[in-house]
């Protein structure tokens, strides 16, 4: 037993398979975006067990798969992190874009590395994998200071990605040559390197190796909600916590919203963070907020008057950057039975946002329909950030400090002069009728 708890003695996985999980695409009830990555997992698992004496029953390989598991999830990572004998990272460009993949990467490479022989050159035990072409991306300097020959693993794979060789049955031959290669390349690297198994560290507190750190890679994510010793005699205190941001609303599903919401974030390559809207609030509505935002809002909070305001202040603001995400669960008895009390309430607080954002959903049950599911809002929460993200950058972007003066268009006055003035508040707030990018429209029940 060594000092980090492990036994040396013990078998230990032969790789630590990395990748960008990738989200969902679009519609709801869309297949499993990750399904190849886990069959490349099993087939390189298998192969590895043909190349090797692993005895029946040991783990060959790990990947991640519980990305819904709150801190079991974190120590888990940092577990298999530590005890791994190889790291294989799949490039992609959605890889070196994604936060987690760096603090996975991170943590392996806090592990020193040995030569097995004295004579043997020393390697990183770093074993990359083109899943997508990356000839026209530029590596982030810890991946392009790895010396590796791709065209090892065959010419179809350097050229097409082990991804396109997967899908297309035409490459079948070259992607079984390059899943066998890839993992005679992990079982000699294991037998030619010493890592010793390392100290387990504090996974969500660790850096991107990958330096992702432009302004609009943050997430400010914001709880409108209670803490338990707030809730209401008449609301069930077992969807609350110590914290307002620990508010769990599909309970027991999932895991408390905010941390959930940090997962899926990490996934699009967010660095997010949570906070409690009333400590964001006055610098949402005074327009020095420093990054894009979402504002995940518990309806039953709107019965206190006090943030009921907050939200009002919050709408008049017109702080497009914000999204707002209404998680709302139907298999709650209590929110079923209130569903057209409080969404009316939200749609009140949120009149000008909801106006401009989702006007088809207006007087639906009383009131807006709010994200019934965890899978609602998983499916929301990407095109939501992503507004988030491209209202910041439009707000961001430098504008000339004089302006020229627009000419009268003839056109729109004549439309007026017909149809009559535009609705109250449109005026007011032009760029919320679907802005400079195709993402700015209505996303669906439960945003705003």
């Amino acid at each position: 037993m060594n000092d980090h708890g492990w036994d040396e003695d013990a078998a230990r996985p032969y790789f630590f398979l990395s990748y960008a999980h990738t989200p969902k695409a679009g519609a709801r009830g869309a297949g499993d975006p990750n399904h190849w990555v886990r069959q490349l997992y099993r087939d390189l698992c298998e192969a590895v067990l043909q190349l090797t004496t692993v005895p029946a029953g040991v783990q060959v390989g790990f990947m991640d798969e519980s990305m819904h598991q709150g801190e079991l999830w974190a120590d888990r990572l940092s577990e298999e992190l530590a005890t791994c004998r190889v790291f294989v990272p799949l490039y992609s460009p959605r890889y070196f874009n994604s936060v987690p993949c760096g603090q996975e990467w991170h943590s392996f490479t806090r592990r020193p590395v040995y030569p097995a022989n004295i004579d043997s050159e020393r390697t990183s035990g770093i074993v990359p994998v083109l899943w997508a072409p990356m000839s026209r991306y530029r590596l982030p300097e810890v991946a392009s200071e790895l010396q590796f020959n791709h065209a090892s693993f065959g010419p179809d794979y350097a050229t097409e990605g082990l991804y396109a060789l997967m899908k297309l049955t035409y490459f079948r031959s070259a992607y079984e040559l390059a899943v066998h290669r890839l993992a005679a390349r992990i079982v000699q690297v294991a037998e030619e390197t010493v890592i010793p198994v390392g100290r387990r560290l504090e996974f969500n507190g660790l850096p991107s190796a990958f330096n992702v750190t432009a302004p609009t890679k943050q997430l400010r994510i914001s709880v409108l909600s209670y803490h338990q010793g707030e809730v209401p005699p008449d609301r069930n205190p077992d969807y609350y916590g110590a914290k307002r941001t620990d508010w769990h609303p599909y309970r027991p599903a999932g895991s408390p919203i905010a941390q959930h919401a940090v997962r899926l974030a990490r996934q699009l390559g967010f660095q997010p963070t949570v906070h409690e809207f009333e400590e964001e609030a006055d610098a949402i509505i005074g327009g020095e907020a420093a990054a894009p935002g979402l504002l995940l809002l518990d309806r039953w909070a709107l019965r206190d008057e006090q943030r009921r305001e907050l939200v009002r202040r919050f709408d008049r603001s017109d702080a497009t950057w914000v999204s707002v995400l209404e998680p709302w669960n139907m298999d709650d008895p209590e929110c079923e039975e209130r569903h057209g009390e409080l969404g009316g309430l939200s749609d009140q607080a949120l009149r000008i946002t909801r106006r401009a954002g989702r006007p088809s959903f207006l007087g639906v049950m009383g009131g807006a329909p709010g994200l019934s599911s965890l899978e609602e809002f998983d499916d929301a929460l990407p095109r939501a950030a992503m507004k988030a993200k491209y209202a910041f950058e439009g707000r961001t972007r430098t504008e000339p400090e004089e302006p020229a003066p627009s000419r009268p268009n003839l056109r729109d006055a004549f439309r007026r002069g017909h149809d009559g003035p535009a609705p109250f508040g449109d005026d007011d707030h032009p760029e919320r009728h679907g802005g400079d990018h195709p993402d700015d429209g209505p996303p669906g029940g439960g945003i705003t």
